[in-house]
């Protein structure tokens, strides 16, 4: 037999000061239910067109094949007019064979990993600088404008006198065609860091490693990195445009030399491998970004 739950008398307190009854507390979400929850939320919001999106740029390079196919189908036995599919396909299999294609790549990415690092290095010494003490910019930014308006192409042969042919030649055209969009970069990433924040550290008796570590690098780290995967691809233009000098190897090199002899199928190869270098490396860059500025998405998100 059931008996029938009595309201509670209010209290004297309650009744002159209207206050309602207390409610019980709602239960606090437990740590299993968690991965569950946020399982379902991450479904309920997943975008319906992401599997379309990740399929259009293999779409798109099969439709080019497709062109580049019939644009070349009465060229069998031309290679030197117009190299088909199938002989660009044969020629980068002989070259992976031989291992030439792998020393030609190894070449490459040392010249633009050495010149990479010299040419970004650099630049965010002296963009830093320049941001910072305004007589460094009146004296030297003059100077570092006139000389990027000069062509790399004309600058390569007065480096190989001095320097000589080879690697390391090529990496200091790298870092010159590296330097001058880093150091831009860098000047407006650590200028544009707001005032506010510059007087709280100096409230907060921050010193110059302090105020550099805890303001300065995370706050220009966002603008930074874009100017790093800008760098990435000119990067892989200066090897170009050094081996195309003076070199006798590398993916330029092998451009250049299978032009001469007229062999597009090699010509073919090398730009291709080229392009997968450049998409490789600002590819990893990003990666980098990604986990390097996950307290940024964080504090956006927030």
């Amino acid at each position: 037999m059931t008996q029938q739950l009595q309201p509670q008398p209010r209290s004297q307190s309650q009744s002159q000061s209207g206050a309602r009854p207390a409610t019980p507390m709602r239960a606090t979400l437990r740590d299993d239910d968690l991965p569950a929850r946020v399982s379902a939320t991450i479904g309920s919001h997943r975008d319906p067109l992401l599997w379309l999106r990740r399929i259009l740029p293999f779409a798109l390079g099969g439709i080019i094949l497709i062109v580049w196919t019939v644009a070349t189908s009465g060229a069998n036995g031309s290679g030197f007019m117009r190299a088909t599919p199938a002989e660009v396909a044969q020629a980068f299999v002989n070259m992976v064979a031989d291992g030439s294609l792998a020393r030609h790549i190894g070449t490459t990415m040392l010249e633009i990993a050495v010149g990479y690092f010299i040419g970004v290095s650099l630049a965010f010494v002296i963009g830093y600088g320049v941001s910072r003490i305004g007589v460094l910019e009146q004296l030297v930014l003059p100077y570092l404008i006139g000389l990027q308006a000069i062509p790399i192409v004309a600058v390569a042969p007065i480096l190989i006198t001095y320097l000589g042919p080879g690697v390391l030649t090529n990496a200091v055209i790298c870092a010159l065609i590296v330097f001058f969009p880093m150091l831009i970069t860098t000047n407006v990433a650590i200028r544009n860091i707001h005032p506010d924040h510059r007087d709280l550290m100096i409230t907060l008796s921050a010193n110059w490693w302090q105020t550099f570590t805890k303001l300065e690098v995370p706050a220009a780290l966002p603008v930074l990195f874009g100017g790093l995967k800008v760098s990435t691809t000119l990067a892989v233009i200066g090897a170009v445009v050094g081996e195309g000098v003076s070199a006798q190897q590398g993916l330029g090199y092998l451009v250049y030399y299978s032009r001469y002899v007229f062999n597009q199928s090699s010509v073919l190869v090398g730009l291709g491998t080229l392009m997968a270098v450049a998409y490789l490396l600002y590819w990893l860059v990003q990666r980098i970004e990604r986990r390097v500025l996950r307290w940024s998405r964080s504090f956006a998100g927030a």
